[in-house]
C-alpha cells in the first residue's frame, strides 16, 4: 500500500508529474501528427507526379528516412537546428544565440517520420479511388481541379483513415523516444519517478496502464470516425 501512494495526486505522491507527462506525450503527438500530415501530403503529391526526377526525389526522401533509426533522426534534427538557426543568425550579423525548444524539436523530429509513412498512405488512398467516379464526375462537367477537390481528396481520406489512425497509435507510443533529448513526456517521468523512489516498476507499470488507456481511447476514436466517413461515403 505505501508503494501505491506513491502513485497519489498532490505533493506526497507522483501523480500529478505522471499525468503532466502523459499530457505533454498527448499534445506532443497531436503536434507531430500536424507537421506529419503537411509532409505527407507533399511527399505524396510528388510521387503522384508524371515528372520522373520529382517522383525520384520524394522517394529518396522516404528511402532516407525509412532506413535512419528513430533516435537518430530526432537527435539531428535536435542538433541540427540549433545549428541551422544560429548560423543563419550569424550570417545576419544578429549577436544572438537559440536554442531550440525540445518539444517543437521533438514534434518536427516526429513528424517528419510520421510523414514519410504516411505519404505512402496518402498515394495508395489516391490511387484506391475508383477509376469510374473520376470519369463520371468529368461527364458532369467538372473541371480535372474540381474533380481532385470535390471527389478525389474527399473520397482518398475514406482509404487513408484506418492507415493513418494505425500511424498515430505508433506515433503515440514512438512519443517516448524524444526522451533522448531530456523532454519530460510520460515515459521520462516515469523513469526519473522509478530512479528518485528506488522502486522503477510501480512507476512503469502507471506508465504503461496510461499508454494503455490512451491507446483504448485512440482506438475507439478509430473506429467512430471510420463510421462517420463510411457513412458520408454512402450519401
Amino acid at each position: 500500500m505505501d508503494s501505491l501512494s506513491k502513485l497519489s495526486i498532490g505533493a506526497s505522491g507522483w501523480g500529478d508529474e505522471l499525468l503532466l507527462g502523459a499530457l505533454m506525450t498527448v499534445s506532443l503527438a497531436i503536434a507531430s501528427v500536424v507537421v506529419g500530415l503537411v509532409i505527407g501530403g507533399k511527399l505524396a503529391f510528388l510521387k503522384i507526379q508524371p515528372n520522373r526526377p520529382l517522383r525520384g526525389i520524394a522517394h529518396g526522401v522516404t528511402l532516407l528516412f525509412r532506413g535512419t533509426p528513430e533516435f537518430l533522426v530526432i537527435l539531428v534534427v535536435f542538433f541540427g537546428l540549433d545549428i541551422l538557426i544560429n548560423a543563419l543568425l550569424a550570417a545576419m550579423s544578429i549577436d544572438l544565440t537559440v536554442s531550440t525548444p525540445k518539444f517543437w524539436a521533438g514534434a518536427l523530429g516526429l513528424g517528419l517520420i510520421f510523414g514519410v509513412y504516411a505519404s505512402e498512405v496518402f498515394k495508395g488512398a489516391y490511387l484506391a479511388v475508383p477509376k469510374g467516379v473520376i470519369e463520371a464526375s468529368r461527364a458532369l462537367g467538372l473541371s480535372q481541379i474540381q474533380t481532385v477537390r470535390q471527389v478525389h481528396i474527399p473520397l482518398m481520406w475514406r482509404y487513408a483513415l484506418p492507415g493513418l489512425m494505425n500511424l498515430w497509435l505508433v506515433l503515440l507510443k514512438d512519443t517516448s523516444l524524444v526522451a533522448v533529448i531530456a523532454f519530460d513526456e510520460l515515459l521520462r517521468t516515469a523513469k526519473v519517478a522509478g530512479e528518485t523512489e528506488r522502486e522503477p516498476f510501480i512507476f512503469f507499470f502507471a506508465a504503461g496502464a496510461l499508454y494503455l488507456l490512451m491507446t483504448w481511447v485512440s482506438d475507439r476514436a478509430k473506429g467512430r470516425l471510420e463510421d462517420h466517413v463510411a457513412l458520408v461515403g454512402r450519401n
